[in-house]
């Protein structure tokens, strides 16, 4: 069980979600809680950037270098964003393979 989110760790789209884009923002109803959530424009953005497995690191050096926020703001809203959507179950969180 995952106690808390590090950069160094592989986050993804969990399954059996339904995305949607309402006026710029997205919307998403969990098939398995039953529950709507809406991502907002920003949280659209990341919800893509998982699309395929990323580190969390990769997933922050890729929002700053996108928008005008500093490294370690991005990195403290981004960990605070996974957190509440893996506490929902929308998202795989992995420990990074060793190669």
């Amino acid at each position: 069980m995952i106690k808390s989110i590090l950069m160094n760790q592989i986050v993804s789209q969990g399954e059996g979600n339904i995305v949607s884009d309402m006026d710029g923002e997205k919307v998403m109803l969990s098939i398995h809680n039953g529950k709507y959530y809406n991502l907002g424009e920003l949280g659209g953005e990341i919800w893509e950037k998982i699309k395929e497995p990323v580190s969390i690191q990769n997933l922050v050096d890729a929002l700053v270098a996108e928008y005008d926020v500093e490294l370690a703001t991005c990195k403290e809203q981004v960990i605070s964003f996974l957190t509440l959507l893996f506490d929902e179950g929308l998202i795989k969180v992995e420990d990074e393979k060793a190669s």
